[in-house]
C-alpha cells in the first residue's frame, strides 16, 4: 500500500493563503526508512518553479498504484537531508491513515490557547485562538485591536501539554483572510512568516497531542 521508491507523489501544501493550497506540485520518492520518506524538492505542476519546503510544514499527498487508484495521506515535513541533490524527509503514515478518499484537514486542530499580539506600532492585545497547525492558525479578532489583511504581527503564543508543562512559543506572522461571523466577530487567518524550527517543532508537539486526545475520546 505505501509507495514505493522512485513514486511520483502529488502534493498540496497546508496554508491560510486559499489560492496557494489550491496549488498542485510533483516530486518523488528518493528513498525510504522505518518511519520516513525522503522526497525530491517538489515542483509546481505545468512549471519548472520549486517549492521550498519548511520543517513542520503540512502536506497532503497522493500518489496512483499500479492499479489506477490514487491514495490520500496527510503527513508533515521532519527534516532535511543533503545528498546529490537536497531532499526532504516526511513523516511516513500509518497504512490506516492511508485512504482512497480525498481529505484535506491536514494537521490543523480546534484549540483556544492565549496569545499575545503585537502591531507594527507596538500596540499590543491578548487573543484567543480558534485552530492551530505547524504552518499557521486563526485567532478572534479583538474590538480594541484593529487586524487587517496583510498586517504582519508579532506573537507570543502559550501552549499547554498533557503532563501539564507548559511552553511559550514567539513567532511573526501575517494576515492572509478575515472572515466575519454571524456572531459579529472576525475570524483572522494568519500563516507564519518568521518561526525558528525549535518554536515550530513545540506547536506541531501540541497538535499531535490533541489528536491523539480526540482518537481516544
Amino acid at each position: 500500500m505505501f509507495p514505493k521508491i522512485n513514486e511520483v507523489l502529488y502534493i498540496q501544501i497546508a496554508s491560510a493563503d486559499e489560492k496557494e493550497e489550491s496549488k498542485e506540485y510533483k516530486s518523488r520518492i528518493a528513498d525510504v526508512d522505518e518511519n520516513s520518506f525522503l522526497i525530491e524538492v517538489p515542483m509546481q505542476q505545468g512549471s519548472s518553479r520549486l517549492k521550498r519546503l519548511f520543517f513542520g510544514e503540512e502536506l497532503s499527498i497522493s500518489y496512483i498504484t499500479e492499479d489506477g487508484v490514487r491514495h490520500y495521506f496527510n503527513t508533515y515535513v521532519t527534516g532535511f537531508e543533503e545528498d546529490v541533490v537536497r531532499l526532504v524527509r516526511i513523516r511516513k503514515p500509518l497504512p490506516d491513515d492511508i485512504t482512497k478518499i480525498q481529505r484535506r484537514s491536514f494537521l490543523r486542530v480546534h484549540a483556544n490557547l492565549e496569545m499575545a499580539i503585537q502591531s507594527e506600532d507596538l500596540t499590543r492585545a491578548v487573543g484567543l485562538t480558534e485552530d492551530i497547525g505547524g504552518g499557521g492558525l486563526s485567532i478572534y479578532g479583538e474590538p480594541d485591536f484593529a487586524i487587517v489583511e496583510g498586517q504582519k504581527l508579532k506573537c507570543w503564543l502559550l501552549i499547554p501539554y498533557r503532563n501539564a508543562a507548559i511552553e511559550h512559543a514567539n513567532f511573526e506572522a501575517e494576515v492572509v483572510r478575515i472572515k466575519l461571523l454571524e456572531t459579529g466577530r472576525q475570524l483572522c487567518m494568519l500563516k507564519f512568516v518568521q518561526i525558528t524550527d525549535s518554536e515550530r517543532q513545540k506547536i506541531i508537539k501540541f497538535c499531535f497531542e490533541r489528536q491523539l486526545d480526540y482518537r481516544t475520546k
